[in-house]
């Protein structure tokens, strides 16, 4: 069957969505999900971005910058495309241990733009908080961990993306650093959802209801979320 031809019951889809659901965890740190990406301070950015990363770091983030300046008024479409595109074209994919010398270090924007180099998270967070910041909700954007195939090979690795959900029970649009079109993540064979977050709530399993805060369970966030706040993204707690 044709990928047009998919309906939103499409086998494809059930395979999906049925891996985003049903875990049930403990409620945690009671950061306001509105805060992320609330109140953004250009200056205190720009004296971040000098302080760390200097010049280059800053032409960077005047890019950054006018993206936004342009993508305000458009449409949604657009906005998806745009940041995707954004991300993929100025960030090149590297291993957390060559760019951090450690296993698995979760960027902010910042740090992603400053040294041009990320792994599959670091251009998740990026393109999420970018698209907040151009008045996506929060609770239409999910960072979705993934087990990609890779090739013909039959070898799997961990990955994550971003999707764009209308409703909690959407096929979602996939943005990836892996492929460079957006596409619903039923037409996306290649990956194996395993559960899903964003700054309010945790799925995993097939729910489409939040199971938990994502900030508690995940330390990773966490931390990310802080030096956000320090770096200028999120003024206020």
């Amino acid at each position: 069957m044709p990928p047009s031809s998919r309906t939103l019951e499409s086998p494809g889809r059930r395979r999906f969505l049925a891996g985003l659901g049903g875990l049930s965890l403990v409620l945690g740190l009671g950061l306001r999900p509105s805060s992320v990406v609330a109140n953004l301070s250009p200056e205190r950015l720009r004296r971040s971005m000098q302080a760390q990363y200097g010049e280059r770091g800053m032409a960077s983030l005047e890019a950054w910058f006018a993206l936004l300046d342009r993508l305000r008024p458009a449409d949604l479409e657009t906005r998806l495309r745009e940041v995707n595109a954004f991300f993929n074209r100025r960030v090149r994919w590297l291993d957390d241990i060559d760019i951090w010398g450690q296993e698995d270090y979760w960027a902010t924007p910042l740090e992603t733009l400053g040294r041009g180099q990320g792994d599959c998270e670091d251009f998740s967070i990026a393109k999420y908080i970018t698209l907040k910041e151009l008045g996506v909700p929060g609770d239409e954007l999910r960072m979705i961990y993934v087990r990609a195939r890779i090739g013909r090979s039959g070898i799997t690795q961990a990955h994550m993306v971003l999707g764009y959900y209308e409703t909690p029970a959407a096929d979602p649009l996939v943005l990836d650093n892996l492929v460079p079109s957006i596409t619903r993540g039923s037409l996306r064979d290649d990956l194996d959802p395993l559960f899903s977050f964003n700054s309010s709530g945790l799925w995993a399993g097939g729910s489409t209801r939040s199971r938990a805060d994502p900030v508690a369970r995940l330390s990773r966030w966490r931390r990310v979320i802080g030096r956000m706040q320090e770096q200028g993204f999120i003024q206020g707690g």
